[in-house]
């Protein structure tokens, strides 16, 4: 357990749609002052939790605590503390960016020269201080969305939730967002906590909850999840592979799983068994690959299903 106080608290958390079950039973502790990402494919949770914690919906069941307040009892104070980025836009087109920002600065009761400042910190932060003039509608849409970081950044927020940050992003802007939230976080020691469906975006938390049907499969740091997977990832692809996972498990030990349509194993050595099996079995065999695990292979290792699936 962390030293640092806990900026979120989740305990049993479940959240319903009628029948259908977003969030059951969820465990959470994200430490004050970490980059914190909930990972998962589309349907795991993410946004029923980003949800929540935004609080845009209260808990159905089970407890939560931002930043030292109840959720919903304290839910002025939480929202107070919290700057929120949406996956959907907010911006109003028709109006410039500085605008937008102004607006939003009136409602946290900032105004004149301090709002200024902020406005021109916050823009000159995300790479668009020269675009404070235009009107929103004439930005492209990874501009519109480091418009969007700024304007959550602009009340100093105690902690920034992210719902899928990187969406409409270069690979560019994709590096100076991460450079900003680095920063914000080591400067402003700000609580950062995001959604993301990006295995590479996630490998730059600190942390990680790995979510899938609703529920979290593991928590970790990007490389103590990595380590979870005994081993390296041997994937093999066949005509037949079900009856070469059979003779693989017969001859070696190891049952790889069948993974739609490829067979994966995980082996210490894999090297040395890519090559055993290779040899024993060559003419059924069409590709066969080496890997280190990746985050992709920590959910599959966890879940028994791909990360992403039809």
């Amino acid at each position: 357990m962390s030293g640092r106080d806990a900026a979120v608290d989740v305990v049993g958390l479940e959240h319903r749609y009628g029948d259908k079950v977003a969030l059951a039973g969820i465990d959470v502790r994200v430490d004050a002052g970490e980059i914190f990402g909930f990972l998962g494919p589309n349907g795991g949770g993410k946004t029923t939790l980003f949800r929540v914690l935004s609080t845009l919906v209260p808990p159905q069941r089970g407890r939560v605590s931002i930043l030292g307040h109840r959720l919903w009892e304290a839910r002025h104070a939480v929202r107070r503390a919290l700057g929120v980025v949406f996956q959907s836009p907010s911006l109003d087109v028709k109006l410039t960016v500085r605008e937008n920002l102004e607006h939003h600065g009136h409602l946290y009761g900032i105004a004149g020269s301090e709002l200024n400042r902020r406005i021109d910190a916050g823009l000159e932060r995300l790479g668009v201080g020269n675009r404070a003039g235009d009107i929103v509608e004439t930005l492209s849409g990874g501009l519109q969305r480091r418009v969007e970081l700024a304007k959550g950044l602009l009340p100093k927020p105690r902690m920034l939730l992210l719902d899928e940050p990187s969406v409409g992003l270069d690979p560019g802007s994709r590096l100076d967002l991460w450079r900003a939230l680095d920063e914000l976080r080591r400067e402003d020691g700000t609580t950062v906590a995001l959604t993301t469906h990006l295995l590479d975006e996630a490998e730059r938390c600190d942390r990680l909850a790995i979510l899938d049907g609703g529920r979290i499969v593991c928590t970790g740091t990007p490389r103590d999840l990595r380590e979870r997977v005994g081993g390296d990832v041997i994937a093999i692809r066949s005509q037949s592979p079900e009856t070469l996972a059979e003779r693989i498990a017969e001859r070696f030990g190891d049952r790889p799983q069948l993974i739609d349509g490829t067979l994966r194993l995980e082996h210490e050595a894999g090297q040395e068994r890519l090559a055993e099996i290779y040899q024993a079995f060559a003419p059924d065999i069409e590709t066969i690959s080496l890997s280190r695990p990746s985050l992709e292979d920590v959910f599959v290792h966890e879940t028994g299903h791909r990360f992403w699936s039809d």
